[in-house]
Parts: structure tokens; C-alpha cells; sequence
């Protein structure tokens, strides 16, 4: 059984996030990145697979600029088997990276893509379930357990009532919570081993896809400050100030 799991390059989760000064989009100069949160949970589950004896190799692969081989080293330094890079400068959405994926999936026939269920800088959502579209795999998104047979993924769900257990037939797409594993820290011997290791490279434009944006970025503002909070007196006081002040009721 094989694995394919995409990770993206984005801003390191410590660092906070700034918009630049144009306002179209948020500032990225001189500032730190890494490997997305949610792809390293997807990467360490696929591993725990592995190592489990049900999967027998783990691809990682990541859609962008050169500087993006930095998430795949992530990945080899963990342990995965092989790194795909899908080379490109242009700006990505949803639609154009499931487009992009669904050619990478043709050519390697996973059985299994596990993929985190959002990114930290943009937060769509929407990849995942587009690849499964696309391909027209079961899908099972907000994972925090996995149970893999040969032909199943006994996954369960995070949902708004609880948790929910689904059976998908494989070949699925699955997309995970943070709850869902602990990832490993990486060793230093690990570490340098991954600098030295080869990369599969692909040209995104030789893949001969229409990935170009369909949504046009017109400007980004800062949330407004919240005000400080008051006391009230009665009820009435409150009933009053949320109808005629918050003009929520």
C-alpha cells in the first residue's frame, strides 16, 4: 500500500501574522516559515502506518517555488520514503493545487492521501475535499483516528455534535484534526541526512493543467480592536444596551 501526502510552505506558526503594507495580501520578507501544521500531523500518521506494517512507502509532495523543498526536507528528515516537488511561481488557490495533485496521484496510484484539512495562513479548507471530487474518492475530512485494512479506513470524524465513525473505501482522500497524533521531533543526524537526499521534480507548466486563480484578492484589512468591556446594573440595563447600542435583538 502506498501513501501520498501533499504539504504546503507557510508562515511558521510562531510568527505572527502581519499584512504588508499594500494591503493585498500578508507580508512574507524576511520572515520565518516551515512546514504547515496540519501536513506534519498528516505526514507523522502516514509514517505510524508505515511502521505499523499496513503501508509500504510514503511520499510526500509539495506545489511551489524552490524555496518549498524546505517542507519536503521536513518530511525526509522524518522519514518519508520519496519527495515530490511540482515547481511553479504562480499563485495557487484550492482548485489549482487539487488540479495539480490529481496529475501527481495519476502518475504514483496511491491508495491512501492524507492530507491536512487546512493550512494556518489561508485557512480554506478546500483542497482536500476538491482532490476527492476531482478523483472521485471517498473522502473523510476532521480526522482524529484511523484504522486501516487492505480494502477500508475505519476513520473518526471531529463534528459539531461529537464525533462521528465512518468506513471509506479505499482509494480514499483524508484529511486530518490536530487531534488526531503528536508529531515526532526530528533528529539532528536526521536532519542533515534529509539535505543530501534527492528530490523527484516536476515543472508545474509541463503538466499541462489549468491552474491559474479564479479569485481575485482586492485587499485585506485588519480586524477592528474590540472595546472594553462594562458592567450594567439590571437586566433591563443589558436588554437595553444589546437593542439600541449592539443592535443585536
Amino acid at each position: 500500500m502506498k501513501i501520498l501526502v501533499p504539504v504546503k510552505r507557510t508562515i511558521d506558526a510562531n510568527v505572527r501574522v502581519r499584512i504588508n503594507q499594500d494591503s493585498t495580501g500578508v507580508e512574507t520578507k524576511n520572515i520565518k516559515t516551515g512546514i504547515n501544521p496540519f501536513c506534519e500531523i498528516a505526514v507523522e500518521e502516514a509514517l505510524r502506518l508505515r511502521e505499523s506494517g499496513k503501508v509500504e512507502e510514503v511520499i510526500v509532495v509539495s506545489i511551489g517555488p524552490t524555496a518549498s523543498e524546505e517542507v519536503l526536507r521536513h518530511g525526509l528528515a522524518m522519514g518519508v520514503d520519496r519527495a515530490i516537488l511540482i515547481e511553479t511561481d504562480e499563485l495557487l488557490q484550492p482548485l489549482g493545487i487539487a488540479k495539480l495533485l490529481k496529475a501527481v496521484v495519476e502518475r504514483e496510484s496511491p491508495d491512501l492521501i492524507i492530507l491536512g484539512k487546512q493550512s494556518i495562513d489561508e485557512d480554506n479548507n478546500q483542497t482536500g475535499q476538491m482532490l476527492a471530487a476531482l478523483l472521485g474518492w471517498s473522502q473523510g475530512t476532521f480526522v482524529s483516528k484511523i484504522e486501516l485494512s487492505v480494502e477500508k479506513a475505519i476513520v473518526t470524524r471531529e463534528v459539531d455534535d461529537g464525533l462521528e465513525t465512518v468506513a471509506l473505501t479505499l482509494p480514499a482522500v483524508i484529511t486530518t484534526d490536530l487531534r488526531l497524533n503528536q508529531p515526532r521531533y526530528l533528529s539532528l543526524p536526521n536532519i542533515m541526512k534529509s539535505k543530501k537526499l534527492p528530490l523527484d521534480r516536476i515543472k508545474g507548466v509541463d503538466l499541462d493543467i489549468d491552474f491559474q486563480p479564479r479569485l481575485k484578492l482586492l485587499g485585506l484589512n485588519e480586524p477592528p480592536k474590540r472595546s472594553g468591556c462594562i458592567k450594567v446594573k439590571s437586566i433591563e440595563e443589558l436588554v437595553d444596551k444589546l437593542q439600541n447600542e449592539a443592535r443585536v435583538i
